[in-house]
């Protein structure tokens, strides 16, 4: 029972940690998309998918830089290994899109990864390149 309960807890604190971590670089993301924020609007106007693959490959060069940095998994693996591979972009997601939401209110220019999608896309491309090699 309690290794049942450890590994629940131990796969709670990888999903929060990985989502803790990409909504970091998310955010730093955010901020290079805002310095070249021109091109980066003209291309989500035009094609939304490769606005997504882009942001994708973004969030693939952010999970292999932190896999460089620190090369050891945060959370030792579980039964419930890999999970957060889909809940922490979710988390990440919903956290960018709440934020572009906020911006907007606030009359705020939005950029494209301050939304649900392409969070979600920047965020999953990191968590899976962290699964991939930190195996």
């Amino acid at each position: 029972m309690e290794e049942l309960i450890a590994g629940i807890l131990a796969a709670i604190f990888e999903v929060l940690f990985e989502a803790v971590l990409e909504i970091a670089c998310e955010a730093l993301a955010s901020l290079l998309t805002r310095a070249i924020g021109s091109f980066f609007k003209a291309v989500s106007a035009l094609n939304p998918i490769a606005m997504a693959f882009g942001l994708g490959m973004l969030g693939a060069l952010a999970g292999f830089l932190s896999v460089a940095i620190y090369p050891h998994p945060f959370v030792h693996p579980s039964r419930f290994h890999g999970i957060s591979v889909i809940l922490s972009p979710l988390i990440t997601g919903i956290v960018m899109s709440q934020f572009g939401r906020l911006r907007r209110a606030r009359a705020r220019r939005v950029m494209p990864l301050e939304s649900f999608g392409y969070g979600f896309a920047f965020a999953f491309a990191m968590a899976l390149v962290r699964f991939l090699m930190l195996r």
